[in-house]
């Protein structure tokens, strides 16, 4: 499951599951950096409106607590939509110290790489995490709702096999900590559009009358990565709600945009 580390002042999660098999995945919390205000204190993200030195020194005390080099980082730049990008060596460090360099419309990155970090951002959106340790691959999908509705849980784990063989029943799946049903209410915009992509919604949307609606993230992504043929047991969930749990997390909802990022975090 995930399991806390305190190191130096951070607090992060780590994903015990993964380090079983020697693949590394990690979730940050807020607490532990340079940042001040909105963003305080570990806010990981270069484009929110915090201070440049500040996030790039946020992610050197992370990932000198992890053991990898900080400029090293891949990242896509996170567009709410649903393309999947191949990792290679030659990517490495993009998105690492500038936003500009980071994977062009991308929100899933996948690599087979060893030794190269994966890092992806959030406020409420849903971090998951995948990894194959039969072939050794691992990946990261950024699932907004937007991302949700597009199945960018599914098109990773269809890239995964396309391009690396990997078969779903090896896979093992991480949830991480992403805004709950209880604090997620959302219009008939929203749900209109999840009704285009889904046969049944009942399981993942509760109707609260006039329009509204309570989103069950989470449990949209683990449908969608059990019908791909990821076994149940292999998949670990997080407990942990974004914007309820303000002593760790940012929430984007609940500071009404103005707030930093915690990092998602894999590597072979």
């Amino acid at each position: 499951m995930f399991s806390w580390v305190r190191d130096n002042g951070l607090l992060y999660l780590k994903i015990d599951k993964f380090l079983e098999h020697d693949i590394k995945a990690y979730f940050t919390s807020r607490i532990g950096g340079v940042s001040s205000k909105n963003y305080s204190t570990l806010n990981m993200a270069l484009h929110t409106d915090d201070s440049r030195e500040k996030v790039l020194k946020n992610r050197q005390l992370m990932a000198d607590s992890i053991g990898v080099n900080s400029e090293d980082f891949v990242a896509g730049e996170q567009v709410h939509g649903s393309n999947v990008y191949i990792v290679k060596k030659r990517d490495t460090g993009r998105g690492a110290v500038n936003y500009q360099d980071s994977i062009s419309a991308v929100d899933a990155l996948i690599t087979a790489e060893q030794g190269i970090p994966l890092i992806s951002f959030y406020a409420d959106c849903v971090p998951l995490f995948f990894a194959d340790p039969v072939k050794r691959v691992v990946a990261l999908t950024h699932a907004g709702w937007k991302g949700t509705v597009k199945k960018i849980a599914e098109k990773t784990i269809m890239m995964m096999k396309k391009t690396f063989n990997v078969l779903p029943g090896d896979i093992i799946a991480a949830v991480g900590p992403s805004i709950s049903k209880d604090f997620y209410e959302v219009d008939d915009y929203i749900i209109n559009q999840f009704r285009l992509s889904y046969h049944e919604l009942d399981d993942f949307v509760a109707a609260k009358g006039k329009g509204r609606y309570l989103l069950d993230l989470k449990l949209a992504n683990i449908i969608g990565i059990q019908q791909m043929g990821v076994p149940a047991d292999h998949i670990l969930i997080s407990d942990y709600c974004t914007f309820r749990d303000s002593k760790y997390f940012y929430s984007y909802r609940r500071e009404q945009g103005e707030t930093g990022r915690m990092a998602s975090i894999i590597f072979l």
